[in-house]
């Protein structure tokens, strides 16, 4: 049986999603954590079990809160959204960052409000001991390479760079790659599905120049020299009009404001207080 105060917080957390599901007429799933890289059985179970019911929706809504974390992971976990829903939508109330943020890419729609974020798509790779940031990794490594070409390298620079563990560096490699191949591929498929015309001159928009686009924002976001930091917080002024990506701002909204503020808060501060680091939540699941 549980405690009265969590079985009371349930039922309002359930009432409150209930909300966000008959407003957008979806499906909704709530994930607060890392993505690592035994999340998608768990996932993949949650999913199957909303479309087991009778009421089940052919839209996926997925609000997200994550520092990020395998870009192989969330490759599987887009699988298994697109198995079983014909759209995939994102709400970031909060954070996404990293791989969350390639998560996040994959959808045909991603609602913002002005102080939520984004992040460079700088996969992590686990080293056996943490996860670490890819891009940064391999930056590190051609300006120790640059330095030893120009004979410019000092003698702990040189040591640092002998010491390198050449099937990691592969793997950041690996990472790096994929992240790029991916971000492409959703971009066009999913993201860019709809865009037909130009905004400006009202021209059709070419497959090519949908790859063309996919590709110039997967550079962007994977380049640590425009956002300096793994950690960089990319809002939605940065996404609109640096990126030229299209998003959902509901900042002026106060309905949905309220409906999502109320629902995330809640259960943000449910899960702070009660020291949790991976959460999920649906109409059949706490």
């Amino acid at each position: 049986m549980k405690p009265i105060f969590d079985s009371t917080i349930h039922e309002i957390l359930n009432e409150r999603l209930n909300k966000l599901e008959v407003h957008f007429n979806s499906d909704f799933l709530f994930y607060y954590g890392p993505i690592t890289d035994t999340l998608d059985k768990p996932f993949r179970d949650l999913i199957e079990e909303l479309k087991a019911e009778s009421d089940t929706k052919e839209t996926l809504f997925i609000v997200l809160n994550t520092p990020g974390g395998s870009a192989e992971t969330v490759e599987r976990l887009v699988k298994i959204t697109r198995h079983h829903y014909t759209e995939v939508n994102f709400i970031v109330p909060d954070s996404a960052y990293s791989a969350g943020t390639i998560f996040c890419l994959s959808g045909d729609r991603i609602f913002m409000d002005y102080s939520s974020s984004l992040g460079p798509i700088d996969p992590q790779v686990y080293n056996g001991k943490n996860w670490v940031p890819a891009l940064g990794y391999l930056d590190k490594v051609e300006e120790l390479i640059n330095k030893s070409v120009a004979g410019t390298i000092s003698q702990a620079e040189l040591l640092m760079l002998r010491e390198q563990d050449l099937a990691m560096l592969r793997r950041h490699e690996q990472a790096r790659d994929l992240t790029v191949a991916l971000l492409k591929e959703w971009l066009v498929k999913y993201k860019f599905k709809n865009w037909n015309a130009h905004n400006s001159t009202g021209l059709p928009v070419t497959p090519v120049e949908k790859e063309t686009r996919a590709t110039e924002i997967a550079r962007d976001l994977g380049d640590n020299k425009l956002w300096h930091s793994h950690g960089r917080s990319i809002g939605v002024a940065a996404l609109t009009h640096i990126l030229k990506l299209k998003i959902e701002d509901y900042s002026t909204d106060p309905i949905l404001t309220k409906l999502i503020r109320d629902y995330n808060d809640l259960i943000c501060q449910y899960i702070t207080r009660n020291g949790g680091e991976i959460f999920f939540h649906t109409k059949k699941f706490i």
